[in-house]
């Protein structure tokens, strides 16, 4: 037999009408409450009648998701968790992966999307006429990349911030040649490697450390591409004895190649990454550690709560918590080597 909010309601000991407010994302219900109804939700194979709650409210129950590349891990992991948000309230997910200028052109030429969703999350960062094709919708709009923008309510963090703690972490370790390695052909219109960047610089001039271009690399935002741009590190006439990756698969990529290159780490080069990735812990890696999936679950919460309470005040900027975490990829550098 299908399960009933108030088998729901029963299993999580509460009423039916917080599981109600609980599994729509709207305010009163605790994130600990929340949780355990979901998980009951999940357990018992509940979700919300979606043909009477649509012929009441005139909903789609549909929300459009826009992501660059679906298949990578951050994006992949901000969708997974809103997706599961979603699922739990009743809503089902329209995914479009815009992961080349002429998909993204035509998407946003055609908006696809108009009546067929009720709110929409977007995973890229628009311009100023992909921003204003979007509000035209009329519909809830949320995002977790980049900073405030007029109309979208934006889940993220301070980039800034997370890499000034790791760069300044090596800095006071001792290090004197730092490398980066960006994710500069990231996205179209992605500021976050644009942010990392200048709190790298920023760090440098501080420390009074003068900035070399030759320890600077393009990783791609991906592990083949951190290994690549480790090698051309590596090649440079003073190579870095510490490096700040600005994501973890891209740190990833620089371990594999200071193995091939039969580096020790962190005896001959300190490493620190970008995000805490699921495998971070795993290697040991030292990283600045951002909520990935608690951005994505929190952003469609707040889609779902603009649904439900359309006359309420909504965040328009809402900063998730990050901290370094230090494992074993960082230490102060070797006396005889360059610094």
């Amino acid at each position: 037999m299908t399960a009933s909010i108030n088998d729901v309601a029963r299993a999580a000991g509460v009423s039916a009408s917080t599981v109600s407010r609980a599994l729509r994302g709207r305010a009163g219900v605790s994130d600990e409450v929340r949780d355990r109804i979901a998980a009951v939700a999940a357990q018992l194979g509940y979700t919300a009648s979606r043909s009477a709650s649509s012929l009441a409210s005139g909903r789609t129950f549909t929300i459009g998701v826009v992501v660059p590349y679906v298949g990578r891990w951050f994006f992949g992991t901000v969708l997974d968790a809103a997706e599961q948000v979603f699922s739990a309230a009743g809503y089902d997910v329209l995914l479009y992966n815009l992961g080349t200028p002429e998909t993204r052109k035509r998407f946003f030429a055609k908006l696809p999307v108009r009546k067929r969703v009720d709110a929409v999350l977007s995973l890229l960062i628009p311009d100023e006429g992909e921003s204003a094709a979007l509000r035209s919708l009329g519909v809830p709009l949320a995002s977790t990349v980049g900073g405030a923008r007029p109309g979208f309510t934006v889940v993220g963090i301070d980039d800034r911030a997370g890499a000034e703690s790791a760069v300044r972490h090596l800095v006071n370790l001792g290090h004197r040649r730092i490398g980066t390695i960006s994710g500069a052909s990231g996205p179209l219109h992605w500021t976050t490697p644009v942010e990392r960047r200048r709190a790298y610089l920023d760090v440098l001039a501080e420390a009074g450390i003068e900035h070399d271009p030759a320890l600077e690399a393009d990783g791609d935002y991906t592990l083949e591409g951190g290994e690549r741009a480790m090698t051309e590190l590596l090649a440079a006439s003073r190579p870095p004895t510490a490096v700040f990756a600005q994501s973890d698969e891209m740190a990833m990529g620089a371990l594999r190649a200071l193995r091939r290159h039969r580096l020790k780490v962190p005896d001959d080069v300190s490493v620190v990454g970008f995000d805490d990735h699921e495998l971070a812990d795993v290697i040991g890696l030292t990283t600045v550690a951002q909520p990935v999936a608690g951005q994505g679950a929190e952003a469609a919460r707040l889609l779902l709560r603009q649904l439900d309470e359309p006359d309420a005040e909504h965040p328009g900027h809402v900063q998730m918590p990050i901290h370094l975490v230090l494992r074993e990829t960082t230490a102060p550098p070797r006396p005889r080597g360059p610094q």
